[in-house]
């Protein structure tokens, strides 16, 4: 009998062994964090609390007027500005490794564009309300080109649009060129009072009073009448989603202003191609600039129509862009080292990570 015992009681031994041997390699495998202060590292560099902290103390900061965010909400951004900080190095380090940094000339061109509509107060204001100082500034504008130079060449200069591309696409959405109704291309620059902390434009740049608001949409009404580019604007000052689209609306059929905005559409009917509104009062306050594109009756528009093409050559563009920018980010990602700290003490305090201010 003492043989089965001993053996029953060295195979328990061994499975004890095996399973603490294990548990010490998990532990050993799990790398801890550097230190408190140290939320990420990506191929060996540090990402620090005070990165996140300051840019999440910006967004607040121009959003004062709203209500607070719970401690979920403001950690769940935080760990949203974590991974895009995380996402951006590893692109930063791709550009500085194909010599495709930002220029020192480039940066600043970029700086003082951002700060012409500006008297040298207004601009010092805004960094206050912003917190960040001219250093961080062009840090970010550095960044943002760099990461614009690395994309144009790895992501934008490999999309080719072939004629038999938007041929074929023409043939298959035949229907979608049949205009029910006479329509409108518009793009808009849109300034409000009260921020809304989910969007962004280029700049960063966002009215916070009313005041602020009405002398920001003057100063880009008079940007406008000196000939800046309206799309460039829009992408740097706008502070509605268009931004991201230097305010091009696409095309709104003419029944949307009817009960909507009929104001809208009387301003519209009197204007040609290219012309662009004065700031125009929002319900609820602020201004918004319009631009009108174009204008389209109604019928079925032909594939001869130059502009038809040029619309479907630029949708295949940007579909084929998304497409291989959002593949290009995955790899990038997949081929760096990254350990995110901040996400592990969030799922290991579940949800409750303390000294979150």
């Amino acid at each position: 009998m003492r043989g089965p015992v001993m053996r029953t009681r060295l195979r328990a031994l061994l499975a004890l062994v095996i399973l603490t041997a294990c548990l010490l390699a998990v532990s050993c495998n799990k790398e801890a964090a550097p230190g408190p202060d140290v939320w990420a590292v990506v191929n060996g560099k540090d990402i620090l609390r005070d990165q996140v902290e300051k840019i999440y103390h910006s967004r607040a900061d121009a959003n004062s007027n709203s209500s607070p965010s719970s401690p979920e909400e403001a950690l769940s951004l935080k760990l949203s500005i974590l991974d895009q900080l995380i996402t951006n190095e590893i692109l930063l380090e791709r550009a500085t490794t194909m010599n495709l940094a930002a220029t020192d000339a480039e940066v600043e061109e970029k700086f003082s564009e951002s700060k012409s509509p500006y008297t040298e107060e207004e601009f010092q204001q805004k960094l206050k309300e912003t917190g960040l100082s001219v250093d961080d500034l062009k840090s970010n504008i550095r960044e943002q080109l760099s990461i614009q130079k690395l994309l144009n060449r790895e992501v934008v200069a490999k999309i080719s649009i072939t004629d038999k591309d938007v041929s074929d696409f023409y043939d298959a959405n035949r229907a979608q060129f049949n205009v029910p109704e006479p329509r409108y291309h518009i793009a808009q620059i849109v300034v409000t009072p009260r921020p809304d902390p989910s969007v962004h434009n280029a700049s960063n740049d966002k009215a916070t009073t009313p005041a602020d608001a009405a002398h920001k949409a003057e100063l880009i009404e008079q940007k406008l009448k000196s000939g800046a580019d309206f799309s460039e604007l829009a992408t740097d000052y706008s502070e509605d989603s268009s931004a991201s689209t230097g305010g091009d609306l696409g095309f709104v059929p003419e029944s949307a202003f009817n009960q909507s905005d009929p104001e809208i559409k009387r301003i519209l009917l009197g204007m040609k191609p290219g012309q662009v509104t004065q700031p125009l009062p929002i319900k609820g306050g602020g201004f918004r600039i319009l631009k009108l594109i174009d204008r389209e009756a109604a019928g079925q528009r032909q594939f001869a129509d130059v502009q038809v093409q040029q619309a479907i050559r630029d949708a295949l563009r940007t579909r084929k862009e998304q497409l291989l920018r959002s593949a290009y980010l995955t790899e990038a990602r997949n081929e760096a080292h990254i350990t995110d700290y901040l996400a592990r003490q969030i799922l290991e305090s579940a949800g409750k990570l303390p000294d979150t201010h």
